[in-house]
Order: C-alpha cells, then structure tokens, then sequence
C-alpha cells in the first residue's frame, strides 16, 4: 500500500483509508488488511472525492489532524473516508435531510472524530454557534445556489489559507445549459473570492459533475 496524499493511499489503480474504526465496514466497502493496519476500498463511484483521485487531481485540500466543515454529508459514505484521512483531526457534518441525518448519527457513534449537525447549510449563521473556525471545507449539495452556499461558508468559517472543495452538480444549477457552461460559469464566480488550486471533470464516475479545489487567500 502506497501513501499517494497524506492520509490516502493506492493499490493499483485503487484508492484506500486507512480504517479508523478497524472490521467495521460503512458502506460495504472491502476491507484489506497489510501488516498491522486496516484500508477501506474507495469507491469512485460512489465518492466525487474519490473521483477526483482518479482523475488525477493535484491534491485534495484535506489532511490528517485537520478540522473540516462538511457540508451534504447525506448518509456518510464520503464523510467516513473524510474521517479516516483527518484521524485525531475533526469533521463538523451537517445535512437538511432528519432521514440521512439518522444515518450519520450511526456512523458518528462509532467515529468519535465526526460531529452530525442537522442545518440548513445556506444559513451558516443560525449554527455559527455550534462550530469552530476549520481548515478545510467540502462540500456536495444539489442545490441551484451551490456556489452561494460555498461563499457564505468560506467567508465565515475558513481560516486563511484554508482549502475549500466544492462539488458542481450541473444538471442541478442548470438542466437547459450544457455542464462545461455551467462549470465554466462556476469557475468565474469562484475567482472573484477565493484562489483556484486545481479542477476536474468527474465523468465518467460521477455524470455531469465537476470539482474545484480552492484556497483562501491569508489575511
């Protein structure tokens, strides 16, 4: 097994974390043990930060003991891949949804370092309370103001120099443009506040979708 990132590492063409909770397996994932330590398989399809990895992505933003705003956590499948890279960092989780949130709640009682919030993440102020400044921010939601949501959460949570990773649902912001006018116009609205590190296209594992990998600039 090869440390590809720090916290995340190959096989093959495979992607692997190593398991913070070792013999528990979150989403029927294989487990593969070598020497002392445990890694959980990384489905790309079923992960756009796993996707990324495959299509070559220069660096994911996100580290071992880093604390991490998740934003569209759903049911946890990235969330616990997030949760093995960050190890005795911290993953604030937070979804609109009470059904996957019932979920991540399971997860979360076996994964100490994950904390499930149940928000509406376009009012970051009304659970502003409840977390703490992060050095890193993901986030997946299938929403047509995706990048507004980013930009609320970046300018109020993110310390400088933090990475931001948003996932671009196409189909969802527009479903009458073509994705790469969509991707293009993200790209644009992104620029005017944070600096662009890296973006990829995530066909054919995720249709329609993209990612960008984004800096906050230091104070």
């Amino acid at each position: 097994m090869k440390e590809t990132l720090k916290g995340v590492f190959s096989k093959g063409k495979d992607f692997y974390t190593k398991n913070l909770v070792p013999g528990i397996s979150v989403y029927g994932e294989a487990l593969v043990n070598e020497g002392k330590d445990e890694f959980r398989y990384w489905n790309p399809f079923k992960s756009k930060l796993c996707a990324s990895l495959h299509k070559r992505v220069s660096q994911i933003g996100i580290k071992p003991g880093m604390v991490v705003l998740y934003l569209g956590s759903s049911t946890g499948t990235t969330v616990s891949h997030v949760s093995d890279i960050v190890d005795q960092g911290f993953v604030f989780a937070i979804d609109s949804s009470p059904r996957v949130m019932r979920e991540l709640v399971r997860l979360c009682e076996r994964r100490s370092n994950v904390a499930p919030l149940l928000a509406d993440a376009s009012h970051p102020e009304r659970y502003a309370h409840r977390i703490s400044y992060v050095d890193a921010i993901y986030q997946d939601i299938s929403q047509k103001n995706q990048t507004e949501i980013f930009k609320k959460n970046v300018e109020m949570f993110l310390k400088p120099g933090g990475f931001g990773v948003l996932c671009i649902k196409a189909r969802s912001m527009d479903v009458t443009r073509a994705p790469r006018a969509v991707f293009a116009q993200v790209r644009k609205e992104l620029e005017i506040f944070i600096t662009l590190v890296d973006y990829r296209e995530l066909d054919p594992f995720q249709k329609d979708h993209s990612i960008f990998i984004c800096k906050k600039g230091n104070l």
